[in-house]
C-alpha cells in the first residue's frame, strides 16, 4: 500500500516522498520534491496524493508504474512548440511515393524543410532542430551531398513508377517546358551563361530547366541546359532520352510555341514522336493568313484544319480573345501614331517602319493583324480520327499545368535565384526542389488544396513540450484535429 512520507532534509525543506513496504523495509516509490514553505508542502502533497490514486493497488507492478503521463502546471516547465504532424505528414507522402526507398535520411528530410521553409542547406538543417527537433550534423551534409547527384536517375524512376499506378500514366502523352533560374552573381562559367531570362534578369548568368510533367501537371522528369542555350534546342534530346530510358512506343508531347521550330517537327515526325504545338500565327505568309481568314467562322468554338508542311495547322475562334487582341493592336498603333509625330521620343513598336528615312504605319502588317483577330493556331501530326480539334486544343491548353509547375518550384519552393557557384551543388540544388515540387504536387491533387493551404492547416497542429519537473521528462501534448486536418488523414492515408 502507498503511503506518504514527510522528512525533514539536512538543507532544512521538507522532502515528500510516496512510499510502500515490503518484507518489512521502506521503499521509496518516487520522490515528489522539497518544500521551504507551507504553501509549496500542501502542492507537493496534493500531488502525491494524486500519485496514489492515480497507482494500481498492486505492489509488484509498481516498479513499471510511469508517471510521465501525470503533469502538474506548477511542476512543469514550458519548452516551446514542435510542428512534428507537419513533419509526419509530408514524410508519410514522401513513403507513399517511393522516396524513402533511396535510403538517405538527411535527403528526404532536407526535402521535408524545403516545402515548409525553403532556405540554404545549413539553413535547413537548422531549421529541421528548430521545427521539428531533429538533429544533423553539418559535417553529415558535406559528407553525403556529392552522393546523391547519382541517384537522380533512381529518383525519376521512383517518380514515374509511382504516377503509372497513382494517376494511370501510361507515356501516351507528356507535357514540356522549360524555364529560366538565375544567380545572385554576374560571373558567368560553362553552365551558368547569360541569355534570355523569363524572369527579367538578363544581366544575371541563369540556367534552363526544362521539366516533363503528366496531364495532372505531375512531374516526372527534369532536366538542366547552359542558360544561353536556345530553348526550342532542348526538347529533342529530353524527348528522345525519355523515350530511350523508359522504352516508350507511342508519345505525344505537348508543347508551346517557342519550343518547336520547323527543323524540331520533322526531327520529331522521324523520331515517330507526336507532338501538338502551339503555332505562330504572325509568322505564317500572307497567302497562309488569308486562307484562314477565309476558311475560319467567326463564332466562338468553331474551328478549321489545314495540311502544311509542318504538319495539320488547326485554329480556333474566340470572341473573348477577339476583343483582347483588337485591344492590344489599337493600342499599340497608337503607339505607333505617337512615335510618327515625335520621332525624338521614338522606341521600337510593332506597327511602325522606315520607308526613304521616314517611319510611317505598316498597313501591310495591321492588316495581317485584323484577319487574325480573336484566332489561335495549332500545330499537330494527329489525324482527326485519332484526335478531333477539339481533343487537340483541350490538350495544348492543360499546357498551363506545366506552367503551374514552375511557379510553385520559383515561389513556393524559392527554387531562384540560386546562390551556388559551382556545378556539383548547383545539380544538387535543383534535385532537390525537383523532389520536393514532387511532394507538393502529389498533396495538391490529392487534398485539392494549394500546398500553401495546406502547410498553413498543418502548422495549425502543434506538439507543446513540456518538462515535468517531477520526473525530469519531456512530455509532447498535441493540438486536437481540426476537420480540415481530419479530411487531409483521410484523402492522403496519412498514419495517424
Amino acid at each position: 500500500m502507498l503511503r506518504i512520507r514527510v522528512i525533514k532534509t539536512a538543507s532544512g525543506a521538507s522532502a515528500v516522498q510516496v512510499i510502500y513496504y515490503r518484507n518489512r523495509k521502506r521503499v521509496v516509490f518516487k520522490h515528489i520534491g522539497s518544500a521551504r514553505s507551507s504553501q509549496e508542502l500542501e502542492s507537493l502533497i496534493l500531488v502525491a496524493q494524486d500519485v496514489i490514486k492515480n497507482t494500481s493497488a498492486d505492489i509488484p507492478l509498481f516498479e513499471d508504474f510511469k508517471l510521465d503521463n501525470l503533469l502538474y502546471l506548477d511542476k512543469c516547465e514550458f519548452l516551446g512548440v514542435y510542428s512534428t504532424f507537419l513533419y509526419e505528414a509530408i514524410s508519410d507522402v514522401i513513403s507513399q511515393i517511393g522516396l524513402d526507398k533511396i535510403k538517405k535520411q538527411l535527403l528526404q528530410d532536407l526535402i521535408a524543410i524545403r516545402i515548409v521553409e525553403p532556405a540554404s542547406k545549413l539553413r535547413s538543417i537548422e531549421l529541421l532542430e528548430s521545427y521539428f527537433g531533429i538533429k544533423h550534423r553539418r559535417q553529415s551534409y558535406y559528407q553525403s551531398a556529392p552522393q546523391w547527384l547519382k541517384l537522380k536517375g533512381k529518383i525519376e524512376d521512383i517518380v514515374v513508377e509511382f504516377a503509372r499506378k497513382r494517376y494511370a500514366f501510361n507515356f501516351d502523352l507528356l507535357f514540356y517546358d522549360v524555364t529560366t533560374l538565375y544567380f545572385e552573381t554576374f560571373a558567368e562559367d560553362d553552365l551558368r551563361r547569360n541569355g534570355f531570362s523569363k524572369d527579367n534578369k538578363s544581366q544575371q548568368p541563369q540556367i534552363l530547366v526544362a521539366l516533363l510533367v503528366t496531364k495532372e501537371g505531375f512531374p516526372i522528369a527534369y532536366s538542366i541546359f547552359p542558360g544561353n542555350m536556345f530553348e526550342g534546342h532542348t526538347i529533342i534530346p529530353v524527348v528522345n532520352s525519355f523515350i530511350e530510358k523508359h522504352a516508350v512506343k507511342e508519345f505525344t508531347v505537348v508543347a508551346d510555341a517557342a519550343m518547336i521550330s520547323t527543323t524540331n517537327m520533322q526531327e520529331l515526325l522521324r523520331s515517330n514522336i507526336n507532338y501538338i504545338v502551339g503555332a505562330r500565327l504572325g509568322n505564317l505568309s500572307y497567302e497562309q493568313i488569308k486562307q484562314i481568314d477565309k476558311s475560319i467562322t467567326r463564332e466562338d468554338g468553331k474551328t478549321i484544319r489545314l495540311k502544311t508542311d509542318n504538319g495539320y495547322l488547326i485554329c480556333d475562334y474566340s470572341s473573348v480573345r477577339y476583343r483582347k487582341d483588337k485591344y492590344e493592336m489599337e493600342k499599340q498603333i497608337e503607339k505607333a501614331r505617337t512615335i510618327i509625330e515625335n520621332p525624338s521620343k521614338g522606341k521600337k513598336v510593332k506597327f511602325i517602319k522606315t520607308t526613304c528615312e521616314q517611319i510611317v504605319l505598316n498597313q501591310a502588317l495591321i492588316e495581317k493583324s485584323q484577319k487574325l483577330l480573336g484566332v489561335k493556331g495549332y500545330y499537330t501530326n494527329l489525324e482527326e480520327n485519332i484526335a478531333n480539334n477539339q481533343t487537340i486544343i483541350e490538350r495544348y491548353h492543360e499546357l498551363y499545368r506545366v506552367e503551374q509547375a514552375f511557379r510553385m518550384s520559383k515561389h513556393d519552393l524559392q527554387t531562384r535565384p540560386i546562390f551556388h557557384f559551382k556545378e556539383e551543388p548547383i545539380n544538387l540544388h535543383i534535385l532537390i526542389c525537383f523532389m520536393a515540387l514532387v511532394v507538393s504536387k502529389h498533396i495538391e491533387l490529392t487534398t485539392g488544396d494549394s500546398i500553401r493551404k495546406f502547410l498553413t492547416e498543418c502548422k495549425k497542429v502543434t506538439d507543446a513540450r513540456m518538462l515535468n519537473k517531477i520526473t525530469h521528462s519531456e512530455t509532447r501534448i498535441r493540438t486536437i484535429y481540426s476537420d480540415k486536418i481530419l479530411g487531409y488523414i483521410r484523402s492522403l492515408n496519412l498514419s495517424h
